[in-house]
């Protein structure tokens, strides 16, 4: 988002003054806080729904795990609670749920015996593409007026952004990728 220099108090000198820098800095921050909320209640809200579309008994929590494994998967439980952040409970219920609905395999791990290594099962796979490809469309739909400039503007910010928390998690976590 771009400021209009026309719209920003002028000094004396005909110049924005530094006091104003501040104060678009800190607008900017609060919008983004604003924004970024929002989105964040909205996906709370979509993931539920989908995880209910994906199928009629998994809950919206567990979706995201799901999306996970098909993207980085094969994982083992440890490495899912490091990457969402989540206590090893909530995972060990949502992993349970995951396979109980056929949505997600468990193996032995090849480099540990003794761990186990979570995959998304092909009906996991085939019911979370399906989903997908129609979010993906919905995207398209929904942003057909966007330049395709401004759509790969806004994925590569949000890019960025996700970097940005994963890498803070990391820290938070001590955990080293």
């Amino acid at each position: 988002m771009t400021v209009d220099s026309a719209s920003r108090p002028q000094t004396a000198e005909g110049g924005a003054g530094p006091q104003d820098t501040s104060r678009d800095s800190h607008a900017a921050y609060v919008a983004l806080e604003r924004e970024v909320a929002l989105l964040l209640r909205r996906s709370r809200a979509i993931s539920g729904r989908l995880g209910g579309e994906l199928h009629q008994d998994l809950d919206g929590a567990a979706y995201g795990l799901l999306v996970l494994l098909d993207d980085a998967g094969p994982l083992r439980a440890s490495d899912v609670v490091a990457r969402l952040g989540l206590d090893k409970s909530t995972v060990s219920r949502q992993v349970a749920s995951l396979v109980d609905l056929g949505l997600v395999d468990r193996a032995a791990d090849p480099d540990d015996g003794r761990a186990q290594v979570l995959s998304t099962s092909e009906e996991g796979h085939r019911r979370l593409s399906r989903l997908r490809d129609a979010r993906r469309a919905r995207w398209e739909a929904d942003l057909s007026d966007w330049d395709t400039a401004d759509v790969a503007t806004l994925a590569q910010l949000l890019g960025r952004l996700n970097r940005l928390g994963e890498a803070h998690e990391a820290e938070v976590t001590g955990r080293t990728d």
